[in-house]
């Protein structure tokens, strides 16, 4: 669906499967952390090759499906979690993906600019569409990141 991965804010970029997958794009991107959303096995690199010292790359995953009546509330304290951990670190790159790169990864997105800003679920989503076009968080997901904003 789209050309390449997305910087939502800095150093928070939003992908598809294909492109988490790619160790040179993850490389010049200079990626530290990858969340994944979605079930299944997801072929991430180990470690960066983006420094003069390769490091690990950091992982997380919930196996979720595309599917507005998926359990995603309950997957979203943890998933902000990681992310917001991650982006202490100055020197960290995160990457949130999941098979295409329009519902699942946008709406853990929403989320964790929902937590990080206090912005409400409509200005998370318009924010995130207005930067990714296709993203496009399913009727289920909005509904649960609007019982995770209470």
């Amino acid at each position: 669906p789209s050309s390449s991965p997305t910087e939502i804010i800095p150093r928070l970029y939003l992908c598809d499967l294909a492109d988490a997958e790619n160790p040179h794009l993850l490389a010049s991107l200079g990626i530290t952390h990858v969340f994944s959303a979605m079930p299944g096995f997801v072929n991430i690199p180990t470690h960066t090759t983006h420094t003069r010292i390769p490091k690990p790359i950091h992982r997380a995953q919930i196996h979720i499906e595309d599917n507005p009546f998926a359990e995603l509330a309950a997957h979203l304290p943890s998933s902000v979690a990681f992310i917001r951990e991650a982006l202490r670190d100055p020197e960290a790159n995160v990457l949130v993906h999941c098979v295409q790169g329009i519902s699942r990864s946008a709406s853990v997105v929403c989320a964790f600019l929902m937590a990080f800003y206090g912005w409400a679920p409509a200005k998370a989503v318009a924010f995130v569409k207005a930067k990714r076009w296709i993203a496009e968080p399913n009727f289920g997901f909005v509904a649960q990141l609007h019982e995770y904003e209470k």
